[in-house]
């Protein structure tokens, strides 16, 4: 039977059949909660880039795929680019984010909020060069090399949650009106139907 997470517990590999409260999944018993709970051979492997129009693969190692990650405030993803692919503008609500380029060359995109101007801050990564980005800043990657590129991110979260400006705006469920969109974008209502064709199948 899962129990409730204990602050006396070494860990609390998740329970991923019990329901979730804000501090994580239920703990497994630890007799139960062997040592595959603590490792993982997910990342070692990257998921296919060419999988989708944006020409990246995330492979996410969140507590619903790593539950020996519950309750500890941690996650990680590997994100693999094929030239020219990016992983498309996008906010983590819920963490502040680490990278490590680990092969191939990004560019790193960082956008701050109004209070900051908008300020956009950029920087081409090589293998082995690192960035952050803080909680809730809009940001993306771009793979501006000639070769596949790869990255690894890590989040103080155990589940960092992932909005994609493009598809929310344009492929949420329901739709946004397009009179609102056309007025925030300052652009006709057929640019607006355009662009939501793009996203009626989602990412």
């Amino acid at each position: 039977m899962a129990t409730d997470p204990d602050p006396l517990q070494d860990f609390c590999v998740a329970d991923l059949n019990g329901v979730p409260s804000v501090n994580g999944y239920p703990c497994k018993p630890p007799s139960s909660a062997g040592d595959e709970f603590l490792f993982s051979s997910r990342a070692t492997k990257g998921g296919d880039p060419m999988s989708n129009l944006n020409g990246s693969n995330v492979t996410e190692l969140d507590v619903t795929h790593w539950p020996g990650v519950n309750t500890l405030g941690v996650s990680m993803n590997r994100v693999d680019f094929i030239p020219g692919g990016t992983n498309p503008p996008h906010i983590h609500p819920r963490a502040t984010e680490v990278g490590l380029v680990t092969r191939g060359e990004l560019l790193v995109g960082i956008i701050g909020s109004l209070q900051s101007g908008n300020r956009y801050y950029s920087k081409v990564l090589k293998a082995g060069e690192t960035f952050v980005i803080p909680r809730g800043l809009m940001h993306f990657q771009f793979n501006v090399g000639k070769e596949e590129a790869s990255m690894v991110v890590s989040f103080n979260s155990q589940n960092p949650g992932i909005v994609f400006l493009p598809l929310t705006m344009f492929g949420s469920s329901p739709p946004i009106p397009t009179p609102v969109l056309a007025k925030a974008l300052r652009v006709d209502a057929e640019v607006v139907d355009l662009i939501k064709s793009k996203f009626t199948g989602g990412y």
